[in-house]
C-alpha cells in the first residue's frame, strides 16, 4: 500500500532523497539539487 502521508511520500525528482524536498510551484527537488539545476530553470537568486 503506497504512503500518503509524511515526508517520505515526496521524493527529489533527479536523487530520489525525501528530505528537504522543495515542493513549491510543483518543483520537487531537493535542496542539493535545486542549488545545482536553479540557474537552468530561470532562479535569479542563484545566477
Amino acid at each position: 500500500m503506497p504512503k500518503k502521508y509524511g515526508k517520505a511520500l515526496y521524493t527529489c525528482r533527479i536523487c530520489g532523497r525525501t528530505g528537504g524536498v522543495i515542493r513549491k510551484y510543483g518543483l520537487m527537488y531537493c535542496r542539493q539539487c535545486m542549488r545545482e539545476v536553479a540557474k537552468k530553470i530561470g532562479f535569479k537568486k542563484y545566477n
